[in-house]
């Protein structure tokens, strides 16, 4: 029969609408089904009116035309017997016209004109199978929501939970979705919850999508709590670098930081951390948690991979970490690449500090040089002070002096107490040192 059929001509916007919340669209069964499916229930059947051999054969002719495609003919065997009049049939025979008239339309997707069809479907009341009555109530639900018909979607669904027998979750889940529609965030979840609750008790499976739904519901009305909770179950039934990213970020902006990088660090070990700045995010998040070396690991690892990007900043954070784990050794090459890619001194100043104390004057030298001709500097006289060390270590005190002068000088005009009072000190230290040794010179 004709009720048994799946409709192909359903139109893309339709099955999307319904599939994102886990609801196919409801578009009946035989009457025979249905009986058998009561029995089998323990239901007790609606007795209805008999249906007669003329109007059965009408239906059987539209059913013919419908399997063809042929609508036109369909939907004019069906109007020629509504045509003839209601009154002489019973609600039965009436019901199951108005019910293939509904299916000949939705066929072509004019769904205002199935829904009326429908709806008189469902005027008929007791003279129609249960079956069809609540599958019909199913259908006009639905298919108002699709014209976005909202609080007829609501009535028709209530009226259809009334009737139903044990309803599973996917009717609140549908409810859910249209408040939603709605932005009746507060009802919403209400329903939503109501299924997932429907479907646990059952023991099926909570759908993906209908927590996804929740999540963005308490998302909404900004339920922090609400929403950890739902991320912390998608992350476990239904791992993906979205949720865990999500699970993530609403820790961080809680103010969980221990969270926060647990998460990351889960989603890293697990691999969904695909991205260059889930990456970088989870660099510094182990760079604040004071964890460098681990943050100077997934750097190196990342740019190895071409997931991270060479680029001055990404190299700059990496050589921070390497120095920071106190790497010497890994973080100079790392800044020395990143300073040749800089518009300004400053990584450059970095590397003058690193040569000073890896002993190597010249490159340190070398590299304030750089640093002091980039520019770009927030204190060009801390730059001054390291040359004038390297240069001091080098016995180069005529430079080394020049240098610190210059670091006074650059103090002083920039109120830097602290490192003016340093250079001269260095100044006074170099003039005493250059006037023992030559009184050293002169006694030998």
């Amino acid at each position: 029969m004709y009720l048994k059929h799946r409709f192909q001509s359903i139109r893309h916007a339709v099955r999307m609408l319904l599939v994102t919340i886990g609801v196919g669209l409801c578009v009946g069964t035989t009457y025979a089904a249905e009986e058998k499916k009561s029995a089998l229930d323990g239901q007790k059947t609606r007795k209805v009116p008999s249906m007669s051999e003329a109007v059965y054969k009408k239906l059987a002719e539209a059913e013919e035309a419908v399997n063809a495609k042929d609508f036109a003919t369909a939907l004019q065997v069906v109007n020629r017997a509504l045509e003839r009049g209601t009154r002489s049939m019973n609600g039965n025979e009436v019901g199951a016209l108005y019910n293939m008239l509904g299916f000949i339309n939705y066929s072509q997707e004019k769904y205002p004109q199935a829904i009326d069809a429908y709806k008189k479907v469902i005027a008929q009341g007791d003279q129609i199978p249960e079956g069809l009555e609540t599958g019909t109530l199913y259908t006009v639900a639905q298919l108002s929501f699709v014209l976005d018909r909202y609080d007829d979607a609501l009535r028709y669904m209530e009226t259809w939970l009334s009737k139903a027998n044990n309803p599973g979750p996917e009717p609140h889940i549908f409810m859910g979705q249209v408040y939603y529609q709605k932005k009746d965030f507060r009802k919403a979840i209400v329903q939503v919850e109501k299924g997932i609750n429907k479907a646990k008790e059952r023991g099926t499976l909570v759908k993906e999508n209908w927590w996804t739904l929740l999540r963005y519901l308490y998302y909404q009305q900004e339920n922090w709590p609400k929403v950890l909770e739902i991320l912390e179950v998608l992350v476990k039934q239904f791992p993906k670098r979205e949720y865990w990213i999500g699970l993530a970020g609403i820790h961080g902006q809680e103010g969980n930081e221990k969270e926060q990088l647990w998460a990351m660090e889960a989603a890293y070990t697990a691999g969904f951390l695909t991205q260059e700045t889930d990456l970088t995010n989870l660099a510094g998040l182990l760079m604040q948690a004071e964890v460098p070396y681990r943050a100077a690991k997934v750097l190196s690892k990342g740019m190895k991979d071409g997931v991270i990007e060479s680029k001055t900043s990404n190299l700059r954070s990496l050589g921070q970490a390497w120095q920071l784990s106190q790497e010497t050794d890994e973080a100079i090459p790392v800044f020395e690449n990143a300073a040749s890619k800089a518009d300004d001194g400053k990584i450059y100043d970095r590397l003058s500090i690193l040569y000073l104390d890896s002993d190597q004057y010249d490159k340190c030298i070398a590299s304030a040089d750089r640093a002091l001709k980039k520019g770009g500097l927030r204190k060009p006289q801390a730059t001054n002070l390291v040359k004038g060390m390297c240069l001091f270590n080098q016995n180069k005190f005529t430079a080394s002096r020049r240098a610190f002068s210059s670091c006074r000088d650059k103090a002083r005009s920039s109120k830097d107490e602290t490192n003016q009072r340093v250079c001269s000190q260095w100044i006074t230290f170099i003039d005493s040192e250059v006037k023992r040794r030559e009184e050293l010179a002169k006694a030998i």
